[in-house]
């Protein structure tokens, strides 16, 4: 009874969410809003926004090819994620079993990862380090950053933001389903980016399981394999993770995806994309793309309680699903 009384529960939550619009579309804007309008239209709403071109006048914009920071950074050495198959932080299988599996991080001279993105039969390389990569490791880039065009949500914030990260790949490389509890504003440089976006109340919707955890190595000859990762005591690793592709989503396994409203949106170079916390995102990117997000903690009041009883009652073994 209670397992029939929830599934209606969830149907009722998805059906008048979309009536109401909530999560069922992309602004965009063309002019930076205020920080009062993103305040009450946006980071109220939890809902998402692109302004189209609110950096295109930075410095980074207009100088940041690939020619350009081959000059600047030539000999520095980066760390860079490695994969086969350009899905760092998603999953795999090995001997039949399905793990999610890190990346192979590895340091190299930024002249030599500009030779990998050129090798189109070769391994997938990307800067993809979220450790506030940008402030950390790139001060020569420093200064092509305007920070204060971006105060409108740092006011609203209310925050200095948590990580500014450096992104940099060719269009292997491919960002699998996930959510983040930040506060995101995601600024491309160069090239495009294109986001699947699923609203945080569409999370029923959402298939996830507990995989092994794993991570890439290669063999002496370079061959890649998963190695499973353990704890101290040799238990196995787990990590909870959506298990659709949204790309070629597999609704027989799944059939609750079926019921998703996903949006697209293409984020061009000078755009600037803020997307909310816990909002469900997937990222293709054109060659060569470059990109820097900047973090903010997001707040944990009622919504994010909200999504949390969402989270239980929705379990990762789905067997509460509508």
């Amino acid at each position: 009874m209670a397992q029939t009384q929830i599934a209606a529960a969830v149907e009722l939550l998805l059906q008048e969410a979309e009536e109401l619009c909530i999560g069922g579309h992309i602004t965009e804007l063309n002019a930076v809003p205020s920080a009062l309008e993103f305040s009450r239209e946006f980071y109220a709403k939890n809902a998402p926004v692109v302004i189209r071109q609110a950096i295109a006048h930075w410095p980074a914009v207009q100088k940041w090819t690939p020619n350009y920071l081959q000059t600047t950074l030539e000999d520095k050495v980066v760390d860079v994620a490695v994969t086969p198959n350009g899905y760092a932080d998603g999953l795999a299988t090995q001997n039949g079993q399905e793990y999610f599996v890190l990346p192979m991080e590895t340091e190299m001279q930024f002249s030599e990862l500009l030779t990998h993105f050129d090798d189109p039969m070769g391994a997938v390389h990307y800067i993809q380090k979220q450790n506030s990569n940008f402030t950390e490791d790139f001060p020569e880039l420093a200064g092509d950053i305007l920070v204060d065009d971006l105060c409108f949500a740092q006011e609203c914030f209310n925050k200095p933001s948590d990580a500014v990260n450096f992104w940099f790949g060719d269009e292997r490389a491919i960002t699998s389903m996930h959510k983040d509890p930040y506060e995101n504003l995601y600024c491309v440089i160069a090239g495009h980016k294109d986001f699947i976006l699923l609203p945080p109340h569409q999370l029923p919707c959402v298939p996830r399981r507990t995989y092994p955890t794993g991570i890439y190595k290669r063999t002496p000859c370079g061959k890649f394999y998963i190695e499973p990762l353990t704890y101290e005591d040799d238990t196995q690793q787990m990590t909870e993770w959506v298990s659709i592709d949204p790309l070629a989503p597999d609704l027989a396994t799944y059939p609750e995806y079926a019921q998703a409203r996903p949006l697209h949106v293409r984020v061009n170079a000078g755009d600037v994309l803020y997307l909310p916390n816990y909002w469900f995102h997937h990222v293709q990117q054109s060659h060569k793309c470059i990109a820097v997000n900047f973090w903010y903690d997001m707040e944990y009041d009622s919504r994010y309680c909200y999504y949390r009883m969402l989270e239980q009652l929705t379990t990762s073994g789905g067997e509460l699903r509508c």
